[in-house]
């Protein structure tokens, strides 16, 4: 099964850029996906979103340390952290609003890309700062491991990790740079991925630096509809 629609950019020395083409066919890298024009009005949903529901921190369970990165949400559902655990929730934890909704834009690319029939529930904004990371994890808080997970590259570039999906896995690296898209789905769904490192000043589309990350998610189970 392809994995690429073309060749990706130079890896970093040491790093696959042909990430997963041998093995792996629930990873889509899709280099190049969203041209300027799109990128800029996503950027600019994105600002919307958090006029509604603004940017915070979220902590860790149980130690409470927080994130290197902020977040947001749009959707039915949000994805939070905090001393309580991973969970999705309808609300903003710092006002208490529920979060605003999925954007047209968003349900655009899901459509074009998830091949999944029913629509995401959550769309996690994460914004990575340079100097931050996401250490490696999976994505299993859903009900519905059956929908993948769609992941957006907005702004700097980063050098993404992934493995397999048990943590001792070997893993592999590579650069996703503004307007990438990357779905995970299939055997690959559960793999172990991250963010080693962000490369500040690697792209203008952010005024102020730094990289937004949208994460398309499917929360719960579709209802099954009866035959008519």
């Amino acid at each position: 099964m392809r994995t690429t629609t073309k060749a990706p950019p130079p890896p970093d020395s040491g790093d696959i850029g042909m990430l997963r083409t041998q093995g792996g066919p629930g990873f889509l890298y899709l280099p190049g996906q969203l041209d300027r024009t799109r990128q800029e009005a996503l950027v600019r949903t994105i600002e919307e979103i958090a006029k509604a529901a603004p940017l915070f921190r979220p902590t860790m369970p149980r130690s409470g340390r927080p994130f290197s990165v902020l977040m947001t949400n749009a959707g039915p559902l949000g994805w939070v952290s905090d001393r309580q655990g991973y969970r999705y929730a309808k609300t903003h934890p710092p006002s208490g609003r529920p979060w605003p909704p999925v954007a047209p834009l968003f349900l655009e690319l899901w459509q074009e890309v998830a091949g999944y029939p029913a629509p995401p529930e959550c769309c996690l904004v994460n914004y990575y700062a340079p100097g931050t990371r996401m250490g490696l994890h999976q994505d299993r808080d859903e009900e519905d491991l059956a929908a993948p997970v769609l992941s957006v590259s907005l702004g700097d570039t980063a050098i993404f990790r992934i493995g397999g999906t048990s943590r001792r896995d070997p893993t592999r690296s590579m650069r996703l740079v503004s307007g990438d898209v990357v779905l995970l789905r299939g055997d690959d769904r559960l793999a172990f991925h991250g963010i080693d490192r962000i490369l500040g000043g690697s792209s203008r589309l952010l005024p102020k630096g730094g990289r937004y990350n949208i994460t398309m998610r499917r929360v719960t189970r579709p209802i099954e509809r009866s035959p008519s």
